[in-house]
């Protein structure tokens, strides 16, 4: 298989004779890693802009998903790492969109769960679709083979940074 350049490509070669002993694997490992979340990050902000759904709310709604619809506040608190605040403050924006109601607790009669309502869980569907059919369509240039070893190298890079230094 033939390797075709691309633009990191071209930036390892402008740094390698500034810094001869750049390891070119490291620099374009990392460097195509930060492009890759750049351009993730850009269609996510272009997607959330076209269904006029704030950063904080398209948040809040995936965590509400995440939990099957229905969450405790402080839940989605610790899943956003945000202050209890912080979630009273979206739960009343996402209430006045339509997009989550607040309901009596099944588990905890003294508590409030937050739920999403339909249009909600089509607002944060809608935008998460569109986002996902990025991640394939970049994806898609790697055999099914290819994406699980990425997955478990990336993973295996990950846990280096979740352990602590020193």
């Amino acid at each position: 298989m033939t390797t075709v350049e691309d633009s990191v490509d071209r930036h390892v070669a402008r740094w390698l004779p500034v810094l001869p002993d750049l390891d070119t694997d490291v620099e374009g490992a990392v460097t195509r890693m930060i492009v890759l979340t750049r351009h993730l990050r850009t269609v996510k902000e272009r997607v959330l802009a076209d269904f006029d759904l704030p950063p904080h709310e398209y948040d809040t709604l995936h965590a509400l998903a995440g939990r099957r619809g229905r969450a405790a506040p402080s839940e989605l608190a610790a899943d956003l790492a945000v202050a209890p605040a912080s979630i009273t403050a979206r739960v009343d924006g996402l209430i006045a969109r339509g997009f989550v109601r607040r309901i009596p607790s099944t588990v905890d009669r003294r508590r409030v769960d937050v739920e999403l309502t339909d249009a909600g869980r089509a607002a944060w569907h809608g935008a998460m679709d569109v986002c996902a059919a990025e991640e394939h369509r970049l994806l898609d240039a790697l055999s099914p083979t290819e994406r699980r070893l990425l997955s478990d190298l990336l993973r295996r890079v990950l846990l280096v940074t979740e352990q602590p230094s020193g």
